[in-house]
């Protein structure tokens, strides 16, 4: 027994210390990310993560930026998407409109001006899609289904499974605001 237990840790050894300077390294980064992470939350951020920050915020690409829709006290982001449409939408903003409801899927409300548009057929509607039927109805799906109606995309809630309790199954006054 002897024998065998001293094989078992030469042939171990190495790896568990191994192991255990892997988990003391993690522990030391977690610590020094945390100490890191307190320095910002102090105000005194430094230098290169201001730098880092204005150089994230410089690469923001159009498709992500975003706005948000409020029902009641809901309060749900919405990204828009890249297109001449949702820019022309975002320029409107911010705007409150009643929003009738429709087929128990969608809430609909006719916009104070004209988009432009490119309409296509989706195929599938998404819960959460926001989008353009024609000129100047918008439309939100609150539920997914199969669809051969053309539309302008505009967006999508970026998470819509409490959005169909939201929006409930009457008319809604919708605010939509930029971030």
């Amino acid at each position: 027994m002897t024998m065998s237990r001293s094989l078992h840790q030469r042939h171990y050894a190495p790896e568990h210390r191994r192991a255990r300077g892997l988990r003391t390294a993690r522990g030391l980064g977690l610590l020094l990310g945390l100490f890191v992470l307190c320095g910002c939350q102090a105000g005194q951020p430094s230098t290169s993560s201001s730098l880092t920050t204005a150089a994230a915020a410089a690469n923001v690409k159009p498709e992500q930026s975003g706005m948000w829709m409020t029902v009641g006290e809901r309060r749900f982001a919405i990204t828009l998407t890249d297109n001449e449409a949702a820019r022309a939408f975002a320029a409107l903003l911010p705007l409150t409109m009643e929003m009738a409801e429709l087929n128990g899927n969608e809430k609909h409300g006719k916009l104070p001006k004209a988009l432009p548009t490119n309409a296509s057929r989706p195929g599938t509607i998404r819960n959460g899609d926001l989008m353009l039927y024609g000129s100047r109805t918008l439309v939100i799906f609150y539920l997914t289904f199969d669809s051969s109606y053309s539309y302008t995309r505009l967006g999508s809630v970026e998470d819509p499974a409490d959005l169909p309790q939201a929006l409930g199954r009457r008319g809604a006054q919708i605010k939509f605001s930029k971030n």
